[in-house]
């Protein structure tokens, strides 16, 4: 009997001993688990970590696409449908077009409608623009992609032009006639219809052609993985979807480490091979990117003054879609909706800004007014928070005249270097942090890192936004909040196919639509960049970056008149 129960006293601490061993298990791959996690049915060994970064999706694997699964009021769909809807753009008849028939920049043309007539300052210009493909035989359709400006080089004076599409091949262009003298027109073809067909392509089909990453470490111990909005494959899944506004974001989960271990963001790169041999034609430097198109007969015109008009207030008007916004005269814009001031001492811009608080959120084209306020204004100094450099927050500050500024980039996507994890913040949740005030300036821009996505995903971005916004002028109505438009750039073969001009004018006209009828007011640096005389970048040059500044300042300090 007593040797029953010495069997029995083993077997249970056997039994005992088993029960420890798979609760420790257990709890292990709990703890590598965490809540974070969306189960598949495999995990990123170490060896498919740079795998991950670089392979392109596959159309026989699932994604997790955050912007399709969004549930949208009737009024948000509604809305949504309609913002789509007038953005929409002409298809070519044919499904496929061959490169031969495609737009040939170099064989089309425009015409002067009536070039001899008798023009004056305030006047409509019309000017018409012929289509031909690379044969020389006439476009029968539309869907081009124009640029159009008038200028006087000697007086350093231009304006953009409001175009239409004929839909056979044609084009209008109308210019208001701003400033007396000789006004010479300029037309440059960015891309054919053609192109625009495998621009609007890969927005849709191919998201990830820019990929992210993230970095997970603890202690000695790290792994990077890929991140985006929409993440191929059945992979385990770390999801950061913003509890707040609800933006989606994910990283493929590491393998050893937690969701809670990650250190930080970065751009990862571009994906390459996305065009097929005809596609990649119709992106050629040269040829059919950003070229001119010539006149066919006089390219300019004479302009008299209007009798008893002082042109430095012509044809200014309230109404915020007037069309040009401004023009540039002597190389200082003048808008047609607001009077601007000219800040050309540092002194004038203390003064306008003393006693204010002043936020900047964006991305680096904004960053550009951060930079150029705390150089040209001597009392304005950048206080070192330890920030990454092109990266941030960034914080200059002026204690003599109470004077603070800050900038912080937006949320993901944004393709800078490396931003700390802590850092990644969304704009709406930090204007639910401001308390606003009459001392209290807002200036926005988002719209870069957004053109490689659906459009979707940019209205919900800006939805969220508006949606803050509007909340902080109904507790705070005296806060003044100033929105930056969109700029044109220098293109190439590459850069078109991840941040074209085109895929930018989409998104602005969003924007402008989606925050009309709001307080807020605009700076607008595409027609700044458009109509002027350098040659576009997305970081225009400081002459351009100045007359945004004097925009801007003229809103936080308006002119009375």
């Amino acid at each position: 009997m007593w040797r029953d129960s010495f069997r029995l006293q083993i077997f249970c601490l056997l039994m005992a001993v088993l029960a420890i061993v798979v609760l420790v298990h257990n709890f292990f791959q709990v703890e590598h688990l965490d809540d974070d996690t969306v189960s598949g049915s495999s995990w990123i060994t170490e060896n498919n970590v740079h795998h991950s970064l670089s392979q392109t999706t596959k159309t026989t694997r699932k994604s997790y696409c955050g912007y399709k699964q969004q549930t949208l009021s009737k009024r948000e769909q509604a809305e949504q449908e309609s913002l789509l809807a007038a953005i929409q753009w002409p298809k070519p008849p044919d499904g496929k077009i061959a490169f031969v028939r495609s737009t040939d920049p170099a064989r089309s043309d425009f015409v002067i409608v009536k070039p001899s007539g008798f023009f004056k300052v305030g006047d409509q210009l019309e000017v018409l623009v012929r289509m031909k493909d690379f044969q020389g035989k006439p476009k029968q359709y539309g869907g081009d992609y124009l640029q159009a400006r008038i200028h006087s080089p000697l007086l350093k004076a231009g304006a953009t032009g409001r175009i239409v599409d004929c839909h056979n091949g044609l084009y209008k262009v109308f210019f208001t006639l701003l400033w007396p003298g000789e006004v010479k027109v300029s037309v440059s073809l960015v891309h054919p219809s053609e192109a625009i067909q495998v621009l609007l392509r890969l927005r849709e089909e191919r998201p990830d052609r820019v990929y992210f990453k993230s970095s997970f470490k603890s202690g000695r111990y790290s792994e990077t993985t890929e991140c985006n909005v929409c993440l191929p494959g059945d992979l385990p899944v770390c999801n950061f979807t913003d509890l707040y506004t609800g933006e989606p974001w994910f990283c493929y989960k590491p393998r050893k480490l937690s969701c809670a271990s990650r250190i930080n963001h970065a751009k990862g790169g571009y994906q390459k091979g996305l065009l097929t041999q005809e596609e990649s034609l119709f992106f050629q430097s040269d040829v059919n990117i950003k070229r001119p198109i010539l006149s066919n007969g006089p390219d300019s015109v004479i302009v008299k003054p209007k009798a008893f008009t002082d042109s430095s207030n012509m044809d200014r008007t309230k109404d915020p879609k007037v069309s040009p916004s401004g023009y540039y005269y002597e190389d200082e814009w003048r808008s047609r909706t607001h009077w601007v001031h000219h800040f050309n001492k540092s002194d004038d811009i203390t003064k306008c800004l003393q006693g204010k608080v002043i936020h900047l959120f964006g991305d680096s084209t904004i960053r550009q007014w951060f930079e150029y306020l705390t150089a040209f204004v001597p009392d304005l100094v950048e206080f070192n928070l330890g920030s990454p450099k092109n990266v941030g927050p960034f914080m200059s500050v002026d204690l003599k005249h109470n004077i603070l500024m800050k900038y912080r980039c937006h949320g993901p996507p944004i393709r800078f270097s490396t931003v700390f994890s802590s850092e990644l913040r969304y704009i709406a949740n930090e204007l639910n942090g401001i308390v606003g005030g009459r001392n209290t300036v807002i200036a926005i821009t988002i719209w870069s890192h957004f053109s490689t996505f659906p459009v979707e995903v940019y209205i919900r971005r800006l939805r969220s936004i508006r949606r803050s916004i509007i909340q902080l002028l109904d507790r705070s109505p005296k806060t003044l909040i100033v929105i930056r438009t969109a700029n044109v750039q220098e293109l190439g073969p590459e850069v078109s196919l991840f941040n074209s001009d085109w895929y930018s004018f989409q998104l602005d006209s969003v924007m402008r639509k989606m925050f009309s009828g709001i307080a807020v007011h605009f700076v607008d640096a595409w027609e700044m960049s458009l109509a002027h005389y350098l040659p576009h970048n997305l970081h225009p040059q400081e002459v351009i970056v100045k007359n945004q500044i004097d925009a801007f300042l003229s809103y936080v300090c308006p002119l009375q008149t």
